[in-house]
C-alpha cells in the first residue's frame, strides 16, 4: 500500500525484523528517505520508550541505505533478506518467522502494509502463478550458502550493473560526492584515475594536454576540469596545478558553468559520452 504519514510517501516492498537490526526495501517517489527514517526510527522509539517505561535512543548509530538497481538485483535481494532468519538459525522454514514479509508473498492474505506487486509481477502476470514461483525461488536455495547480493554493492551505495552506476553516477551533482551522508565517496571518485580522463580527451582533440591546459576558455579545457572533477579522484587544487595553478574555486566555477552548459547542448553530450567510452568507471 501507499503510505503516507506527516506527507512522507513511500512503499515498502520487502522487510524483515531481527533480534538487534532490521531490514527495508522501500521505494520513495519524492526523493525523501531520511525524513522517512527519522519518522520509523523516532516514532517506534517512542513507542517502546512509553511501553516500557524507559527513555533515550533505541538505535545505535545511522543507518545505512544502498540504492539497488530493481531490474538486476531486487528480486535477488529479496530472497536473501526474507532467508535471513533462516541462516540465522532462528526458524528451520521463511515462512514460520512472523516478523517478515515472505507470507505476503506466498499466502494469500492481504497485508496493507507491504507492496508485493512489483516483485511478483517480475515472475508472472498471474498473481497466484506469481506467488507459487517467488516460493520455489526462494525455497531453491534453501540449506546452500548463499553469497549476499550486498557483497556487490558499488561505492557503498548502489548496487546494480555497469549502465545502472553509470546511469547514477552522471545524475549526481558536481558536490553531491562532497557531502558526509555518502559513505565511501572517496571509493566513488578513485575508480578513474586522472591520466585516464585526460589521455581520452586528449586524443579525442589531437592534442596535447599543454596546448588544452594553455587555451583559456576553450571548450576542450573547460570539458577536462569538468571530467576530472566528476570522475576522478582529483581535489580542486590537484585539477587547479595541471592548469597552471588556477584557484581551487576557478575549478569549481568551470565545473559548474561546464555542467550547465552540458543539460542544454545536445551535441555536447553526445561528446562527452564519445570520450567517456574511451575509459571505464570500473577498476581492472
Amino acid at each position: 500500500m501507499r503510505k503516507q504519514r506527516l506527507n512522507l510517501v513511500f512503499f515498502l516492498h520487502a522487510f524483515v525484523l531481527m533480534t538487534n537490526h532490521y531490514h527495508l526495501v522501500i521505494e520513495t517517489p519524492d526523493a525523501n528517505l531520511g525524513k522517512i527514517m527519522h519518522y520509523l526510527n523516532s516514532s517506534y522509539t517512542t513507542y517502546i520508550n512509553i511501553k516500557r517505561k524507559r527513555s533515550g535512543h533505541l538505535f545505535q548509530g545511522r543507518y545505512k541505505a544502498i540504492l539497488v538497481d530493481k531490474d538486476s538485483y531486487l528480486l535477488e535481494l529479496s530472497r536473501y533478506l526474507h532467508l535471513n532468519p533462516v541462516r540465522a538459525n532462528m526458524v528451520e522454514r521463511p515462512e514460520e518467522y512472523s516478523h517478515s514479509s515472505y507470507c505476503s508473498y506466498i499466502s494469500n492474505s492481504k497485508d496493507k502494509i507491504v507492496v508485493t506487486a512489483l516483485l511478483l509481477e517480475m515472475l508472472s502476470a498471474d498473481t497466484k502463478a506469481a506467488k507459487e514461483r517467488y516460493k520455489t525461488y526462494v525455497e531453491s536455495v534453501q540449506g546452500e550458502e548463499l553469497t549476499s547480493p550486498l557483497e556487490e554493492v558499488y561505492g557503498g551505495i548502489m548496487i546494480g550493473n555497469e549502465y545502472f552506476i553509470r546511469s547514477v553516477l552522471s545524475r549526481l551533482a558536481d558536490n553531491q560526492l562532497e557531502r558526509t551522508e555518502v559513505s565511501h565517496r572517496k571509493g566513488l571518485r578513485t575508480n578513474i584515475g586522472t591520466e585516464e580522463i585526460i589521455a581520452a580527451v586528449c586524443n579525442h582533440y589531437g592534442v596535447a594536454l599543454a596546448e588544452i591546459a594553455g587555451a583559456r576558455r576553450s571548450q576542450p579545457r573547460n570539458m577536462l576540469i569538468y571530467l576530472l572533477k566528476k570522475q576522478s579522484g582529483a581535489t580542486n587544487a590537484e585539477i587547479g596545478e595541471k592548469f597552471g595553478g588556477i584557484s581551487y574555486s576557478a575549478v569549481a566555477k568551470i565545473s559548474k558553468n561546464f555542467s550547465k552548459q552540458l543539460i542544454r547542448d545536445k551535441a555536447l553530450q553526445r561528446e562527452i559520452k564519445k570520450i567517456q567510452q574511451q575509459y571505464s568507471i570500473f577498476k581492472g
